[in-house]
């Protein structure tokens, strides 16, 4: 729950957002004293900045924070870090800026990961602006800071068993089945993918699920990555590459944060969430190079590389998905690395089988501005899978088209006629920004919701 906002306060102090465009117009119609304490301070409305109005006694008796058009989630994003803490109340606003996203963003902007180091300051509160659901705000608010928070926590403490924990957790509070299949219980139940990937590591992997709603309702099916480290296996990442890999369970983040969203608004659904969560690791009985494994699906995979682990525990949860002949399939994924080069860090990769549901995917990330940007599910390129002695190999020498390669081979496990969507996600923020501290990120959560929420409720 977030601690910056709140239903109500009384003498809230007023905040009014200008886009420093209209500054000057706007000072005009301002009495005098302001405009000569604005002209003494400096202030232009930049984008970031604000300035503290005074009553004749000195106290704090409004505020002016500057924003940029066209104005987004994060225009006010800085202040709950920035203001003297207390209670502010949204005064005026340009047009553009949708008070729940600014809301929202003024929310995240108070985010901060206190596990291990206290928060340095109480963040300032904003009354919830008139007009805008409540529930709705702090239920948007929440599932970000779930998912940031499982990314955030280091592996020590978050490896495949409390990864399972956070997800039985969830099925708990809303009365959903919850089922897990645990190290060699992979085997007798048809997952060897995912053994094959985490048999290295003490901590055992797991496939776990969680279903919710009736069985006459439509079946919405999760699947999440839940590599909740990766060493890269055998062939072992270097310093640099492995520094971060806390974070490579951040689809399996998403997809829990996801589903927990999905049950607390009770969309009618069937809802089924499954995590494949691991260790890629290294040690005497680690997958190696030149194996053939064999999937669910009955494929047999030749290991060309073993840090190309994610999409191989992804098989066997998606070939189980598909089983259930869902109604619409998704999954979440810090499949590549690729596709970071072609989109960089803030706009993660979207694969879709039905272009309907790409572009209805595309304009919820629009709406709630959780941008998603679609790319080729080029089927030309999957001789570049091509084994001398498998059905298909896990990888290739090529370096071209890395995320493209990466959804084929999971579309391999997706039948034709399930509607699909993949998020290649990055699931972090590199450095500090408004809203967006340093650490993980829940990337295509939002726009995910917007858009679920519209094709089974409607509106």
């Amino acid at each position: 729950m977030s601690a910056a906002l709140i239903d109500a306060a009384p003498d809230a102090i007023p905040l009014t957002a200008v886009a420093s465009s209209d500054w000057a117009t706007w000072l005009r119609v301002q009495p005098e004293p302001v405009r000569r304490w604005s002209d003494a301070h400096g202030f232009a409305a930049q984008p970031g900045t604000w300035l503290g109005l005074p009553d004749r006694d000195g106290r704090l008796s409004g505020v002016v924070a500057g924003i940029g058009l066209p104005a987004d989630v994060w225009s006010l994003a800085h202040l709950a870090q920035a203001l003297p803490p207390g209670d502010y109340r949204l005064a005026g606003m340009p047009a553009g800026l949708d008070p729940a996203l600014a809301a929202l963003g003024f929310a995240l902007g108070a985010y901060r990961f206190d596990r291990y180091r206290a928060a340095r300051r109480d963040p300032a509160r904003l009354v919830i602006p008139d007009g805008v659901d409540g529930e709705t705000l702090r239920a948007d608010h929440d599932a970000v800071a779930f998912a940031r928070d499982l990314v955030n926590t280091p592996a020590e403490a978050l490896g495949p068993a409390e990864l399972a924990e956070a997800a039985a957790a969830i099925a708990a509070a809303h009365g959903a089945e919850y089922t897990e299949w645990t190290g060699d219980e992979l085997l007798a139940h048809g997952f060897p993918s995912i053994h094959a990937v985490g048999r290295a590591s003490p901590r055992e992997p797991r496939l776990v699920e969680i279903l919710h709603g009736d069985a006459g309702l439509p079946t919405l099916t999760l699947v999440g990555k839940g590599v909740c480290f990766d060493s890269g296996g055998l062939d072992l990442k270097p310093a640099d590459g492995m520094r971060w890999m806390k974070k490579d369970m951040g689809g399996a983040a998403v997809a829990l944060a996801l589903g927990r969203r999905i049950l607390a608004a009770g969309l009618p659904v069937r809802l089924r969430v499954l995590i494949a969560a691991v260790d890629n690791a290294v040690a005497g009985n680690s997958l190696r190079p030149g194996d053939v494994i064999r999937t669910r699906a009955g494929h047999t995979v030749e290991i060309d590389n073993t840090d190309a682990e994610g999409r191989l525990v992804l098989a066997d949860a998606l070939a189980y998905a598909a089983e259930g002949q869902p109604d619409l399939l998704i999954d979440f994924a810090t499949l590549t690395g690729a596709a970071r080069i072609a989109l960089g860090p803030d706009l993660p990769a979207l694969f879709a089988n039905d272009d309907a549901l790409a572009d209805g995917l595309l304009a919820a990330g629009r709406a709630v501005h959780d941008p998603l940007w679609r790319m080729p599910l080029w089927r030309g390129y999957r001789s570049m899978f091509d084994s001398y002695l498998a059905d298909f190999a896990n990888a290739g020498p090529t370096k071209h088209a890395g995320a493209i390669l990466g959804a084929l081979y999971l579309d391999r496990f997706v039948p034709e006629q399930v509607p699909w969507a993949h998020l290649d996600v990055y699931c972090w923020n590199d450095a500090d920004r408004p809203g967006r501290p340093r650490g993980g990120e829940a990337q295509g959560l939002r726009a995910f919701y917007r858009y679920l929420e519209r094709r089974y409720r409607g509106g």
